[in-house]
């Protein structure tokens, strides 16, 4: 698998051999994205608004950290967001309410992630309609909902329809799976409400985003916590277990720690054996790795917190479509 993602972002033999089944995936894809806008596949309107956070491509862009800091903001607009997840790696089916002592394994590390900020209340089930349709019954004081990775969960409509671009790695190769890494052609962007990219690298018309963080907190005692220059010259070990770990290894650098990097592949379920490391003073986790290593964890164990840092033209954007589109009862 780790060889076939290589080679999305570069032209090799593989290419070749993978394109009918890219071609068959496209045909596939845009089939049923027709189906649904010609109302053949039924299609569910919520009583509230609806904010997709998604990504036309595989692996990691951000989509979490945008989704936790669009609640932030809209709270700040008084109102009141409800987070929606499938809860992917974990095994929940049913709508489920995600509590801070939830498990990973059962609700999925991002939806635990999302829930122990405490910002609003974080739902997780393979059904999104059904799941979203279960929280607002439980939380009817919720007035929007934000789908995170919902952007081809076309069985439910949503009134603004936001796309994470990873700024380094944009599109890769420009080929859909398995040939490329991309779910949907890069023409879907026309149709979206805006595009955010996670760094450097936007193009005109695109919204920018930045992950910002320099304190990391102890995981056993989240009130400890130290700057960034404190893990200088210590013998360090970094985990990142996300869609793109050398994202988090370069923040890393750029902060100025000199750490030994272990990428492990997202969603990844942690032993402890595997991140016992000989000669560690610290080892330094992404909070998606964190959630599912509180159980084994000793006071080696280290959390770094981003917050995505969004321009104001894009919340302004967001709450104009949902004031003013105005939605019908499901």
């Amino acid at each position: 698998m780790q060889v076939l993602q290589r080679s999305w972002y570069r032209y090799t033999p593989l290419l070749l051999v993978s394109l009918p089944v890219s071609w068959l995936f496209g045909a596939l894809a845009a089939l049923r994205r027709f189906l649904y806008r010609k109302q053949i596949l039924a299609s569910h309107r919520l009583s509230v608004p609806v904010i997709v956070v998604g990504n036309i491509s595989v692996g990691g862009t951000g989509k979490t950290p945008l989704t936790l800091a669009l609640a932030e903001r809209l709270k700040q607009f008084d109102k009141h967001p409800l987070i929606v997840s499938r809860g992917y790696g974990g095994s929940v089916q049913s709508p489920t309410e995600v509590r801070e002592d939830s498990e990973a394994k059962v609700c999925g590390d991002e939806p635990l992630l999302m829930a122990r900020r405490g910002i609003c209340p974080v739902w997780v089930g393979r059904d999104r309609v059904g799941t979203a349709l279960a929280a607002l019954q439980a939380h009817p004081e919720c007035d929007v909902i934000l789908c995170d990775d919902g952007l081809q969960h076309y069985r439910m409509q949503r009134d603004v329809e936001l796309v994470v671009v990873d700024g380094k790695r944009r599109f890769g190769n420009g080929m859909l799976l398995p040939a490329g890494p991309l779910r949907e052609p890069v023409s879907r962007l026309h149709s979206v409400d805006a595009v955010i990219v996670n760094g450097d690298g936007a193009l005109a018309g695109e919204h920018t985003m930045r992950l910002h963080g320099e304190l990391f907190h102890r995981l056993l005692e989240p009130s400890k916590t130290l700057h960034a220059l404190c893990f200088q010259g210590l013998r360090l070990h970094a985990v990142a277990g996300i869609g793109n770990p050398q994202r988090y290894f370069d923040q890393l650098r750029a902060m100025g720690l000199d750490c030994t990097e272990h990428p492990f592949a997202d969603h990844h379920a942690y032993t402890p054996d595997e991140l016992n490391f000989a000669e560690c003073d610290a080892l330094l986790l992404t909070e998606k790795d964190a959630v599912k290593c509180t159980s084994f964890a000793d006071t080696h164990y280290w959390v770094l917190r981003v917050e995505a840092q969004i321009d104001t033209k894009l919340i302004e954007l967001i709450l104009r479509k949902i004031d003013s589109h105005g939605c019908k009862a499901a």
